[in-house]
């Protein structure tokens, strides 16, 4: 009898799979199970001595599902073989993805005529014990119950011993990267194996590592859009707080200006009363005046000072404010439009005054680009005004 090996890159007809050829595998629901790793537990169906010296006391104990293949293997053969994972096959297949690892499987057929030197001389060979303990997550079952008739089923062996390797997959799939059937020497199992894993064990390995930082780009993506989710915060924070002391120094320096202003009106309407008090003449003063044809003053001095206004077209005054302090006035014509406001500001070439726009107190208006046609008449400005500069 000769060694069947299957999946290997000589089967061009099998699939591709990350550029070497392997043989995908959909599982049966049925393969899902509990875990129990054996560490340390190996001698618990052991008999005791008591039992070995009255064998009518020993009764055979009940195996559990996970531990039927390890049992019947150490009852036949003894303990020195590669360290089989007492568990269900998916929590396996898990262990040899988190240990970036491929899984060694070993289905066992207890009748089979080459079963017993398999397992005998190739899988009690130190040789084949020490390289699948370093290099594979192995695990084993009877092929004719449990999960091992299922995987058997699935996988449909032609002969035994049977033996696979077998590497994770997309969704509920596996990948047999190789398989062996019938009877196989140490050296040669251990050759097969290493090939198998200098030629395609390292694309499937590369794919675990690469879901593993796939994940770990994603944390770092979350943490570092947390971080940027608080940085910006605490902007909002910094700026909201800004414009709060710059609305508050700003109502402070329009109240101040309203004040002098209130004392600039006060101070200019005494000479114009005074000027209406010379002005005025009784009916009788002019009637004397008039008859001794003594000429009447032609004006006051506010009436000289608001024609020259007129004559000159600078009817409105503009006091203008700015974040530094600095105060600049200005007259414009009733017809000029916010827009002319905005060009004298920036003739005056003051430094850090680029981006801004202006506010009006009492009631407080905001004149911005939406502003800019219309008149300083309709604006409300005419004729005077106190405008804050607001830098944005």
């Amino acid at each position: 009898m000769s060694l069947t090996i299957r999946g290997s890159a000589k089967a061009r007809d099998q699939p591709s799979c990350n550029g070497f050829f392997c043989r995908m595998v959909c599982l049966p629901k049925c393969i899902f199970g509990g875990f129990s790793r054996v560490m340390g537990r190996r001698n618990q169906y052991q008999p005791s001595e008591l039992q070995l010296q009255h064998p009518q006391l020993l009764h055979p104990p009940v195996v559990p599902e996970d531990w039927a293949f390890l049992v019947s293997f150490e009852q036949q053969y003894g303990t020195t073989h590669p360290f089989f994972y007492a568990c269900s096959f998916m929590q396996a297949l898990k262990i040899a993805e988190d240990e970036h690892k491929l899984m060694f499987m070993y289905l066992h057929s207890p009748e089979h005529p080459f079963t017993p030197s398999f397992c005998s001389r190739t899988l009690s060979s130190e040789l084949v014990v020490q390289f699948l303990d370093a290099n594979f997550v192995c695990w084993g079952a009877i092929a004719d119950r449990g999960e091992g008739l299922q995987m058997a089923a699935t996988l449909q062996p032609a002969s035994f011993p049977f033996c696979a390797v077998i590497a994770p997959a997309a969704g509920n799939n596996i990948a047999v990267l190789q398989q062996m059937e019938g009877p196989i020497d140490p050296a040669e199992l251990v050759e097969i194996l290493q090939r198998t894993m200098e030629e395609q064990g390292s694309a499937f390995g590369t794919t675990v590592r690469g879901r593993e930082e796939e994940h770990m780009r994603a944390r770092i993506k979350e943490e570092e859009r947390i971080k940027a989710r608080a940085k910006e915060q605490e902007k909002l924070r910094a700026d909201r707080q800004l414009r709060e002391e710059q609305d508050a120094a700003y109502f402070v320096a329009l109240q101040r200006d309203q004040e002098k202003e209130n004392l600039r009106n006060a101070r200019a309407q005494k000479p114009i009363e005074a000027s209406n008090q010379t002005n005025y003449q009784n009916p009788r003063q002019m009637h004397r005046e008039k008859q001794l044809g003594k000429p009447r003053q032609s004006s006051s001095v506010g009436e000289a000072q608001y024609k020259e206004t007129i004559t000159h077209g600078k009817d409105t005054q503009i006091l203008i404010r700015f974040p530094g302090g600095e105060r600049r006035e200005h007259n414009f014509s009733c017809t000029d439009k916010i827009l002319s406001i905005y060009r004298y500001i920036d003739s005056l070439g003051l430094p850090g005054i680029a981006n801004y726009r202006l506010i009006s107190n009492f009631p407080r208006r905001v004149y911005s680009f939406d502003q800019m046609g219309m008149t300083l008449k309709d604006a409300g400005l005419h004729p005077r005004a106190s405008l804050f500069v607001e830098l944005l």
